[in-house]
């Protein structure tokens, strides 16, 4: 039986470049790779965008267009703690070294297994082309059924000789 397809959807539209462009450019050097180093993610952390305006720490920062903020937002699973970051951060008192800091540990924790699998597994050839097939059939089975459902939905089983 056909089931209407729910969207996944995320609860961010699209990050903006490391340097607070429209969008991440590999070309321009405004992104962060799945496979990026530890020293590569610092460093591009480092370089991102913030206010323009919070030149001191106890001056009050705004949140919005601030490219620090937006990775937190859609990296960091503890809402309450990036909420309570913005609010400090409008007020003043928190300098944007201390966002980026946090920031820049979100993506190393998140980032670092995927990382060493990727290590793991371009070492070993073999194991990339068995997963690469077994991905592949089983993707074919489901395919396979579903296309079944969707002609005997619309009337388009005929008969195969």
């Amino acid at each position: 039986m056909l089931v209407e397809c729910d969207a996944l959807l995320s609860n961010v539209s699209r990050l903006p470049g490391t340097d607070g462009k429209a969008k991440m450019s590999k070309s321009l050097g405004s992104t962060i790779a799945l496979g990026a180093s530890p020293d590569e993610i610092t460093k591009a952390v480092n370089h991102m965008c913030t206010d323009p305006n919070h030149l001191q720490v106890s001056d009050p920062g705004q949140v919005e267009g601030n490219v620090v903020f937006a990775f937190l937002g859609a990296f960091e699973p503890d809402v309450h703690a990036v909420d309570e970051l913005k609010a400090h951060y409008r007020r003043g008192g928190l300098g944007g070294s201390v966002v980026k800091r946090m920031l820049n540990e979100r993506l190393q924790v998140m980032l670092t297994p995927i990382r060493e699998r990727r290590r793991e597994l371009e070492d070993d050839r073999a194991v990339v082309l068995e997963i690469l097939c077994h991905g592949t059939m089983r993707a074919r089975e489901v395919a396979s059924v579903t296309l079944s459902e969707v002609k005997g939905a619309l009337g388009l089983n005929y008969f195969q000789h």
